[in-house]
């Protein structure tokens, strides 16, 4: 924190030089005065190469230990498979390395109570991609329910269906590399919404279920069969007495929405409801007794974090919220504050996404301990 403090660019690592950091990350780095882009690690020695002439970077290296160990790197951004995610970021934290990690940040709670602690000891800004999170709308629903203004919150509410093919996802369908499918990828995100909306879970049942085989590849090469889920939902109850249903599939035909797919996300209230939508972003759903939703523009302040470099009106707005993912974890540095969702914030919705696999295993209900801090 104190080169940050001295004025200097905080000097990031990308860690998983693949598609979501080349669509997320660099270009939010690009766009923060604050930060510059010095380095990239990956697997692939070929994706190395494009990312050094894509990126405009000379040190790449396929050895994240060494990223780790460089007194010139100040924070990593983890995009890797999420098997190895535990691996590196004990590794970057030991190294003194602020940590933004994709979601899931483990592969069960146990690792990512240990990412979490080795963090937390070492004293460096922690966080977890929860990208949504920024979504102008999902902002402004957060300010609506925890200022009262739809009353006494009293039910959470969210869909993800996404229309994806068939043939293999990869590492992403086994179970030592992935965890889990749908509700590790795309659920876990939900489950965060609500635990900040609405405060901690108390108890859940849950169920997965896998319909496609995915036992080809996308030129028609066979392939081991998926082992994780592609629909899981979940039923919760929360601390405050609330309750709470999540469902979510990537075999929703005809949901694909420019790629965005449908989410709908909503907070009952005893005073109205409001509902995020991420395919509109920029608008909310607002309705009380004796009138219907209907959509409402998010107010200017709530389109950006205040002090965000990004201009809500360039781009698609579907995407561009998620540039301020990144403007977050700069500004916890800089200011030598904790980031918001942390790895804490992962560890929670991390248990929770356990239990339902837990549950549906049990056929029963499970209680969500408190993780303390």
């Amino acid at each position: 924190m104190n080169r940050a403090a001295s004025g200097s660019p905080v000097r990031v690592a990308i860690i998983g030089a693949g598609k979501v950091s080349d669509y997320h990350h660099v270009p939010a780095i690009r766009l923060d005065p604050r930060a510059t882009l010095v380095a990239a690690c990956d697997a692939s020695e070929e994706l190395l190469r494009q990312r050094r002439s894509d990126w405009g970077i000379d040190y790449v290296t396929t050895d994240y230990e060494q990223i780790c160990r460089d007194p010139n790197i100040d924070a990593v951004v983890i995009a890797t498979p999420n098997f190895t995610h535990k691996s590196i970021a004990v590794a970057a934290a030991l190294g003194g390395k602020h940590i933004m990690c994709e979601k899931p940040l483990g592969l069960n709670a146990a690792e990512v109570r240990a990412m979490y602690h080795a963090a937390r000891d070492n004293r460096v800004v922690h966080m977890t991609a929860f990208t949504y999170r920024f979504a102008p709308s999902m902002r402004y629903l957060s300010h609506l329910v925890k200022s009262g203004a739809i009353g006494q919150p009293r039910h959470f509410r969210s869909q993800r269906f996404l229309d994806w093919p068939e043939t293999s996802w990869g590492w992403r369908q086994y179970k030592a590399q992935a965890g889990a499918g749908d509700l590790f990828d795309m659920t876990i995100h939900r489950i965060d919404f609500a635990i900040d909306l609405m405060g901690p879970v108390e108890r859940i049942c849950g169920a997965v279920a896998r319909f496609a085989p995915r036992d080809r590849t996308v030129d028609g090469k066979p392939c081991p069969p998926s082992e994780v889920d592609d629909w899981s939902c979940l039923i919760g109850e929360f601390q405050n007495g609330a309750t709470g249903v999540w469902e979510g599939t990537t075999l929703a035909k005809g949901y694909e929405f420019k790629g965005f797919g449908h989410e709908w996300a909503e907070v009952n209230g005893s005073e109205g409801s409001a509902v995020y939508r991420l395919h509109m972003p920029n608008q909310i759903m607002l309705g009380k007794t004796g009138s219907d939703l209907a959509p409402v523009d998010v107010p200017a302040e709530f389109l950006k974090p205040a002090g965000s470099p990004r201009d809500p009106s360039v781009g698609e707005p579907a995407t561009v919220f998620r540039y301020d993912l990144m403007w977050e974890f700069i500004s916890a540095i800089t200011e030598g504050r904790d980031a918001v969702p942390s790895f804490l914030d992962g560890l929670r919705a991390q248990t929770v996404a356990d239990a339902c696999l837990s549950s549906h295993e049990r056929r029963t209900w499970i209680d969500i301990p408190d993780e303390p801090r």
